[in-house]
């Protein structure tokens, strides 16, 4: 059987439990830039050129401290991800994780944040694995300012689902409905 063909480790998503004091460590004490925000739930922060290599997202006040994979509602990894060459790359590693019949989670769409595409998959554990290409770069020369998006579906998936390869999210499917509402 074929295999996947990452190209480098990318970027990590936190669940944090105060996202401004986690964005004060970040930049402040670690040097990180801000790249954007969605809303005041998550934020977007690199070290380098890519749009992202860490970004924190939010949890609800009231959780819980538990740690109970595959759960969002705890602080921890959200999802890590791999570069993979282009957009056929891409889809030709969801034919392989099909004929692996590893769980396929969201994707492929193409995020507002970082313009990047994305395909989430678990792994044996129960973990989020992004694979991603195309992100927005950011270089010293480039005038990039720092955007607030709105949490809604352009934040999540530009293509608005049309390229998935698995039903989305029922909670962004509502949020789609809303929205028209």
């Amino acid at each position: 059987m074929e295999k996947l063909r990452p190209k480098r480790l990318g970027h990590l998503v936190l669940a944090v439990r105060d996202i401004h004091a986690s964005v004060k460590f970040y930049t402040e004490i670690m040097g990180l830039q801000v790249s954007d925000w969605i809303s005041d739930q998550m934020v977007f922060l690199r070290a380098g050129s890519d749009h992202h290599d860490l970004a924190l997202s939010q949890i609800p006040k009231d959780s819980p401290d538990i740690n109970d994979l595959p759960r969002y509602n705890r602080p921890g990894m959200e999802h890590f991800s791999y570069l993979v060459e282009d957009r056929a790359e891409m889809e030709r590693t969801a034919e392989v994780l099909k004929q692996h019949g590893v769980e396929i989670v969201r994707g492929i769409g193409k995020h507002g944040p970082g313009e990047n595409l994305f395909l989430v998959f678990k792994d044996p554990d129960g973990n989020n694995v992004e694979v991603y290409c195309e992100m927005t770069q950011i270089t010293p020369e480039s005038d990039y300012q720092p955007k607030i998006w709105e949490r809604n579906i352009e934040s999540f998936d530009q293509y608005r689902f049309k390229h998935f390869v698995v039903p989305p999210p029922q909670a962004m499917i509502d949020a789609k409905t809303n929205k028209k509402n």
